[in-house]
């Protein structure tokens, strides 16, 4: 009887042993699908759909009206310094029949080994201290998949729902830009807002204050290129509120024209004032984010044109 207790004994031993070095091994073929500076499009394989999803809405699906506007998702885990990761699963707990959490070490290498003195090649170094780094797993339709990462997966949906407000309230203003202001000025075929944003108060949370310096400019469509027939600029202060869950322009307080165009602005932006006049009275700024917003508006529209040119000067090209 004790020999039959010892070998039942012995077989769950052994059972959870290989159970355990089942879930390492497939925790160390998991790193491998770590969305390192990009998201492979094999990795859908490897990990649980909502996991994958949120990344891939990271990485692909979120307009940027600012250069790298998320540049901290590219970077998990070897930063910007041209090394690449080596892996080593140190333990795998589960928590429960579907859930486990797989603690690992990461020590940076260099990509390429630079020549040494000699002329030959220098073996690749280890960084200095390997970082921890914890990776979840989830068991789905009885696969274990990557469900997490050092819980990026809440930074990146605070991040989404962030963004898409904002995205949300730059609707309304430009909805409220073609509406109100493009009006005033000479039309063409389309008129597309660009918006310089100073600062974002939010003060209540059905309120946002909005101080910007907000441009229109109307186009026409020649061949491949966007000419410009009229635009300007209406710096000032925007208030939201929300309308059913809605965005809603409600006020918007101008800048005032010639001698009172100082004045008038350093009482409406206060404290943001050299911010505000940095911004203005730059070209180059100015450019580069009317750029990348116009390139925006011709992806979004799917429009056959590659460059924009204002009447007397030269035409320049989309970022597409």
């Amino acid at each position: 009887m004790k020999k039959i207790l010892f070998c039942i004994v012995l077989a769950v031993t052994l059972a959870a042993c290989q159970k355990t070095q089942t879930l390492e091994e497939r925790a160390a073929e998991l790193c491998a699908y770590i969305p390192d500076h990009e998201l492979l499009e094999k990795s859908r394989d490897y990990m649980t759909p909502d996991f994958y999803a949120v990344l891939d809405t990271m990485f692909y699906r979120l307009p940027q009206h600012e250069a790298l506007d998320h540049e901290w998702i590219y970077y998990f885990v070897t930063g910007n310094g041209g090394t690449i990761a080596d892996y080593e699963v140190v333990k795998v707990e589960q928590s429960d029949k579907d859930h486990a959490v797989a603690t690992i070490l990461v020590r940076q290498k260099w990509a390429e080994c630079p020549p040494d003195e000699t002329g030959g090649t220098a073996s690749a170094e280890e960084g200095e201290i390997p970082e921890e780094h914890i990776l979840s797993m989830e068991r789905v339709n009885g696969q274990w998949l990557m469900a997490d990462f050092d819980g990026h997966k809440a930074d990146c949906i605070r991040y989404i729902a962030n963004n898409r407000k904002e995205q949300a309230i730059r609707q309304a203003i430009s909805d409220y830009l073609l509406r109100e202001i493009a009006p005033l000025y000479r039309q063409g075929e389309l008129c597309v807002p660009t918006l310089m944003i100073v600062a974002e108060d939010e003060d209540e949370p059905e309120s946002v204050s909005v101080f910007g310096d907000f441009w229109v400019f109307w186009y026409n469509i020649a061949g491949d290129t966007l000419k410009t027939v009229s635009g300007g600029d209406h710096p000032g202060l925007i208030t939201i509120s929300y309308e059913n869950n809605q965005p809603q322009v409600v006020a918007f307080e101008r800048v005032e024209d010639g001698s009172r165009f100082t004045p008038s602005a350093k009482r409406i932006f206060s404290g943001r004032y050299d911010i505000f006049i940095n911004m203005h009275s730059n070209e180059c700024v100015r450019e580069a984010v009317r750029r990348e917003q116009l390139s925006e508006y011709v992806l979004q529209n799917d429009l056959n044109v590659h460059y924009y040119q204002d009447f007397g000067w030269e035409p320049k090209e989309l970022e597409l």
